[in-house]
């Protein structure tokens, strides 16, 4: 018995190292990135292993909150930045200054690249616009999108590919990129318009580039480096930045109650090194680094974008906090009246269409213009208006805790009839198109 604990110790014993040795981060991103900073930097550290847990932004801010203090992962490195502040505002950052690279701006444009509370520090640079097909486009007969607009007009009617910001960080955004830019009903109005001419909302926000790279879209909204990365892997795509659009850092973050929170450091301090920057270059990767092109001489491809020049001609200054404040109205909201009703969305958006078509002049006189007049606006309105989501208390009610029972009754007695209302709008607004298309 004595004989069999001191080998079950040994092992243990032996095991401790490894253990002690990992790091554990939670991203979103693709494989491709990830692997290649695994490789490089178990090159660098040989005695350290990365561990990946991949998860949508909203699913890893879940897992974080769930986990008990002193077993969660290390490091959280995702695109946006106001999961950030969530997990900011939950106390699940801990601040480690001694790793940020002070070779990297404190700004992009007029945007902190770091947290100016130290909470988490910019490893790449974003921004948000449109991937597209050039053959599917071409022998569609679509012009080449190069502003949100565009994918609004009746010829993308079933062209465009999008996800939901519940389902992923990198959508979200691009919504709030929308919302901010256009302001909170007329933004509401193009993202209802875009995911009316949508054909599918995928489950991951890899499934708007996958699906435009193999032509089942012709074109979606998604973050630069899904785009970049298509195009610079030979893919028949294109990406652009719309006016509208956002230069904003993704970020990086040691979690507080890691299990290994040196060798996290470790780990952070290598992706904003040099090595650590240059690897965002590679083709299959394509992200925009942090560090000055400066700085990188003779690394950044030929065409590669200038984030500076992007930032400079941007008309949305993002705003974090408010993004952060209204996070889960926006995901609740895109879902019930776009994610789970998208069929009705789809058919109220080609009645109206079709009207249009059939009417041609007429669509804009008299009693049809009157009914398409009413079916535009079922369909296109936000359900919640700007007044009400700038409610203190009603973004309260959204940020909270939904094991709470209280709580979760509320949410879920507004999610279920906004979701009733949607239907309805939308049954009606076809309706309504209809009746303007008899005339």
């Amino acid at each position: 018995m004595q004989a069999l604990q001191r080998q079950l110790a040994a092992i243990m014993a032996a095991c401790a190292p490894a253990l002690a040795g990992t790091v554990t981060v939670i991203t979103s991103f693709p494989k491709d990135l990830t692997q290649a900073y695994k490789a490089a930097f178990e090159k660098a550290h040989p005695d350290i292993k990365l561990e990946i847990l991949n998860k949508n932004t909203v699913s890893g801010i879940a897992f974080v909150r769930a986990t008990p203090a002193g077993q969660r992962p290390e490091v959280f490195w995702a695109s946006a930045p106001d999961a950030f502040e969530v997990l900011g505002r939950d106390k699940l950052l801990a601040k480690a200054p001694d790793v940020a690279n002070p070779a990297v701006p404190d700004k992009i444009g007029s945007y902190p690249i770091n947290d100016p509370s130290g909470m988490y520090m910019g490893q790449a640079l974003a921004g948000y616009g449109i991937i597209y097909n050039t053959r599917y486009i071409k022998a569609n007969k679509l012009p080449a999108p190069v502003e949100w607009k565009d994918l609004l007009a009746p010829h993308w009617f079933g062209h465009v590919g999008i996800t939901a910001p519940s389902r992923s960080g990198t959508m979200h955004l691009t919504v709030e990129t929308i919302l901010q830019g256009e302001g909170w009903n007329d933004g509401w109005g193009t993202l209802l318009r875009m995911s009316g001419n949508a054909s599918a909302v995928t489950e991951r926000s890899f499934g708007v580039p996958d699906g435009v790279n193999n032509g089942q879209f012709g074109a979606g909204p998604v973050i630069d480096f899904f785009g970049l990365s298509s195009k610079y892997s030979k893919f028949p795509v294109d990406f652009v930045y719309p006016s509208e659009t956002a230069i904003v850092p993704a970020n990086i973050a040691l979690i507080e109650g890691a299990k290994n929170t040196e060798e996290g450091k470790k780990f952070i301090a290598f992706t904003l090194s040099q090595a650590g920057q240059e690897l965002l270059l590679e083709p299959k990767i394509s992200r925009l680094p942090v560090l000055p092109y400066a700085a990188l001489a003779g690394k950044i491809p030929p065409g590669y974008p200038d984030p500076a020049e992007i930032a400079k001609r941007s008309k949305v200054h993002f705003d974090a906090d408010l993004s952060q404040a209204r996070y889960y109205v926006v995901q609740s909201l895109f879902d019930q009246t776009i994610t789970f009703r998208l069929k009705e969305l789809q058919a109220a958006t080609k009645a109206i269409y079709d009207a249009e078509a059939k009417l041609g002049e007429r669509a804009g006189q008299g009693k049809a213009a009157e009914l398409l007049a009413q079916a535009r606006q079922l369909a296109w309105t936000p359900l919640v208006d700007a007044q009400r989501a700038a409610d203190p208390a009603f973004l309260k009610l959204f940020a909270g805790n939904k094991k709470d029972a209280a709580v979760n009754q509320q949410i879920t007695q507004l999610e279920g009839e906004w979701n009733g209302k949607a239907r309805a709008n939308y049954e009606q607004a076809q309706k309504l198109a209809r009746e303007a298309a008899a005339l």
